[in-house]
């Protein structure tokens, strides 16, 4: 089993099976089974089955967002926020299907035409800092588009990800079509990666793994997305207003508790404007205030 801890408290939040190759595989079969009356709904069915599925992810929302906050420890403002998005992210790819479209090219002798075919079984590897966000912009175009998913949640933060999967069930998606495998990366994630039956990967972490997911996938010759991780600096010059410059500057640094791919991981200063920015920025990270995740007034959880 996986003990999934709660961050703030450090207790035993709630024990998961611990996936392996086996349950990969029977994942992957269950999937792979799936695939042809999933692909074979009319663009109009598979739509009305992913409309109803992000009405039943609202209706869930708060649970959702309390669960996401205890087992990731981010405030539960920001855990309502992604819980929206979530939602939103459905309720636009609901439309996908019935606008899938193709091209038509004029050759010699008379037109050539293009389709957009699902792949199969799609292999969804994602987060721990944000999730079931990060989770639903795979999940969403992938299902959209005809395919099955086997999508694998961070190992520290499974909880919303097998949520979702009784969810979808709940709203119609047929069995086999959607896949939930909480495991360690280093052998739920490789088996995903190295599978026959899986015809495509869609992986956001680290660089590190990025690059043996990129070298795993080669060997059976399988469409890759990589969003890897990266950080960026503040540039602040001295023309700038510096004190709009240090308020933006925690939010942008500490947001998610600068677990964001986007965040900002050091402030470089013009040395003429360090003194009066520092004095600025001081009084804006002393007023972050820390606290339990569910307490609405939190804006970092400790």
């Amino acid at each position: 089993m996986i003990q999934v801890i709660e961050p703030a408290t450090e207790a035993v939040l709630e024990e998961v099976p611990r996936a392996g190759v086996e349950e990969v595989d029977a994942a992957v079969a269950r999937a792979r089974e799936a695939f042809p009356g999933w692909r074979a709904l009319q663009p109009g069915e598979r739509s009305a089955l992913l409309h109803a599925l992000a009405d039943a992810l609202a209706a869930e929302r708060e649970e959702l967002a309390v669960l996401e906050a205890r087992n990731a420890g981010k405030p539960i403002a920001d855990a309502r926020g992604e819980m929206e998005m979530v939602v939103a992210t459905f309720r636009y790819y609901a439309g996908a299907p019935e606008r899938l479209l193709g091209d038509t090219i004029p050759v010699a002798g008379g037109q050539a035409f293009t389709v957009r075919e699902p792949l199969g079984v799609v292999g969804l590897i994602v987060p721990w800092n944000f999730p079931l966000v990060i989770a639903a912009w795979k999940l969403a175009p992938a299902l959209a588009a005809g395919n099955t998913v086997v999508l694998k949640p961070a190992e520290l933060t499974p909880l919303t990800a097998l949520r979702f999967e009784s969810i979808a069930a709940r709203a119609g998606i047929p069995p086999g079509v959607v896949n939930v495998v909480a495991g360690p990366g280093s052998v739920v994630g490789r088996r995903i990666v190295e599978h026959p039956d899986v015809a495509k990967i869609a992986f956001t972490g680290s660089t590190e793994v990025g690059r043996s997911i990129a070298a795993g996938a080669a060997a059976t010759i399988k469409r890759v997305t990589l969003e890897l991780g990266g950080k960026s600096p503040n540039l602040v010059f001295a023309d700038a207003d510096l004190e709009a410059a240090a308020a933006a500057a925690p939010s942008a640094a500490f947001g998610n508790a600068g677990q964001d791919c986007c965040a900002r991981s050091r402030i470089l200063v013009q040395s003429s404007a360090l003194d009066e920015f520092m004095a600025a920025l001081e009084g804006a990270v002393s007023s972050i205030r820390v606290g339990d995740p569910l307490d609405e007034r939190t804006q970092m959880g400790r």
